[in-house]
């Protein structure tokens, strides 16, 4: 029940992995423009895989908060080189970080393992060219689109109605034959939620893990830790590991960090406690 499948691999989601972010951006909130070269990112890859991560996510779209619209092209051209280098060279999970149709088949076709999709499928033709690839999704929540999700988001109950719209995608799943053991969700913090939402979100991930589905969560470096500690994007490493630390201990058992091999290190000893009797 907790093994896997991620296309030419596996992983036991009793235990928890890390999954690396590698942005080829050059307009990402933390990292833009640091790895969209072909030399550099295969560096950071390798970097990340020797510090431990499970999983390398590789998007071509940044998501921040006011983030413009990029071309389906431009998205191709910057990730599927990316993939395939990584894939030829790395004995390695790759996650595709992505809403588009043409990528996921593209990255599908170069071994890709995961669709991590940060509007859940919803963009013209996703779900679909999802479907046919077999591969494992993450569903995410996010409320409105990156270029205007912060503009005064609203919710009746922010876990419930998160909780509401996850499983409305995954029935969307369902109806195109996608098999809810190839679900995982992902609450989407920072998507479309100010402070609040964020930390009711983070301490009730319970509620997301009880729907039945493996949890991933993303909050490396993001806002709501400068917002509570009053840092800066390039000093939020601890506090990420808090929020992260927490969300393991309420079930979420895939992180997705800038930061791998402190995020290794701290979910190995964790889990190594838990599994003591």
């Amino acid at each position: 029940m907790s093994l896997m499948s991620f296309g030419d691999k596996s992983l036991d989601l009793s235990l928890p992995h890390v999954m690396g972010i590698l942005n080829v951006t050059p307009d990402s909130f933390s990292d833009g423009g640091v790895f969209n070269s072909l030399d550099s990112a295969l560096r950071q890859s390798e970097k990340m895989i020797q510090e431990g991560a499970s999983i390398i996510d590789v998007g071509g779209e940044s998501t921040r908060p006011g983030a413009v619209f990029v071309a389906t092209q431009q998205e191709v051209d910057r990730v599927l080189p990316v993939i395939d280098a990584i894939k030829r060279r790395f004995d390695i999970i790759v996650s595709v970080d992505t809403s588009t149709a043409e990528v996921i088949r593209g990255a599908a076709d170069l071994g890709a393992g995961l669709i991590n999709d940060v509007r859940s499928l919803e963009r013209e033709g996703a779900l679909l060219a999802a479907a046919k690839t077999h591969l494992p999704i993450c569903l995410m929540h996010m409320k409105g689109m990156p270029k205007t999700m912060q503009d005064a988001p609203e919710y009746v109950q922010v876990v419930d109605d998160v909780a509401d719209y996850l499983m409305s995608r995954v029935i969307a799943c369902e109806s195109v034959g996608i098999a809810r053991s190839h679900l995982i969700l992902d609450p989407g913090i920072g998507f479309g939620k100010v402070l609040p939402h964020n930390l009711s979100l983070l301490n009730h991930i319970e509620k997301i893990k009880k729907l039945g589905f493996n949890v991933l969560v993303g909050l490396s470096r993001k806002t709501m830790i400068g917002d509570v500690l009053n840092l800066p994007v390039e000093e939020r490493l601890y506090g990420t590991m808090g929020a992260n630390a927490s969300a393991y201990s309420k079930g979420a058992r895939i992180f997705r960090v800038h930061d791998v091999r402190p995020h290794v290190e701290m979910l190995a000893l964790m889990s190594r406690i838990e599994r003591e009797v």
